[in-house]
């Protein structure tokens, strides 16, 4: 059924860029990857904005890999932005959610050059793009260092990722691993994260989450049928929700962790449809 499936999506239509305006590989800094692209439409002006933040696992992925996203949402009334940043090994996780903080800052300053209002930006993103959003939305102080303060998030979207609480997927992959009598991954979570429990938990966006932090709402998707990414999504929205943050889990049925991206987007999708609820809901047209 899965390859079925994903066999289906080959055959999907891809996105129409004809009603759109795409600026490809605009710089937000003065390294290799730290470049966006950026989806309007004609004569867009004061729009919402959607900040996506690329799978890959932090060490590969591009900001290219938006499949229907840029189309729905720019039909929805949307500017779409997707970012790159650099990557492990050649840079550290640190430098990597600074890297996303710095487009963020970019793109609030320049929006509006592309029709967008910076007032309304949604940040999102699938995977380790997951965590990185979900990050950035709850730990001010990437964006304090861009003197931006969590309050101009308007809401937080983070897509079937598994490292919200790092400390947490860390024994529960090494255990899982330790009682089949396999070995443990040389380069997993605990070495991508700094291989150091200080850093585990500090790049856990469970542990930044308080009252009275301007922190946004948030929809968890995830796959429903996956026990890790279901887990750490729970874990996630009992946190917000104990720290009175509004924050809605939809897990997703009949689906796999590629396919929850690919499909976001695609009419009739279920995730789609609640994502779609959810920014009407904290963005204003």
């Amino acid at each position: 059924m899965k390859r079925a499936a994903a066999l289906l999506l080959l055959f999907l239509p891809l996105p129409d860029l004809r009603a759109q305006d795409v600026h490809r590989d605009v710089r937000y800094g003065d390294q290799d990857r730290q470049v966006l692209d950026i989806y309007s439409a004609p004569g867009a002006k004061n729009r919402p904005v959607v900040f996506w933040i690329h799978g890959g696992g932090w060490q590969t992925g591009d900001k290219s890999d938006v499949q229907h996203k840029p189309r729905a949402l720019v039909a929805k009334g949307f500017v779409f932005v997707s970012t790159n940043y650099r990557l492990l090994p050649a840079v550290d996780m640190g430098t990597i959610v600074r890297d996303v903080a710095r487009s963020f800052r970019w793109v609030h300053d320049h929006i509006a050059e592309y029709g967008g209002d910076p007032s309304r930006i949604l940040v999102m993103g699938h995977s380790a793009g997951a965590q990185l959003a979900a990050l950035l939305c709850t730990d001010e102080r990437y964006l304090k260092e861009q003197n931006l303060p969590l309050s101009i998030i308007k809401g937080c979207v983070p897509v079937d990722g598994d490292t919200f609480d790092i400390p947490a997927i860390i024994e529960t992959a090494e255990t899982r691993r330790r009682v089949h009598g396999q070995p443990q991954a040389r380069y997993g979570h605990r070495e991508k994260f700094g291989n150091d429990p200080a850093k585990h938990r500090d790049f856990s966006a469970v542990n930044h989450i308080a009252r009275g932090k301007d922190i946004p709402p948030f929809l968890i998707l995830y796959v429903a049928e996956h026990p890790d990414t279901s887990a750490q999504a729970q874990r996630l929205a009992s946190a917000l929700k104990e720290a009175g943050i509004p924050a809605t889990a939809f897990g997703a049925r009949e689906t796999y962790h590629r396919r929850i991206n690919a499909e976001l987007g695609v009419p009739n999708d279920p995730a789609t449809k609640a994502l779609f609820e959810f920014v009407d809901g904290v963005v204003k047209h």
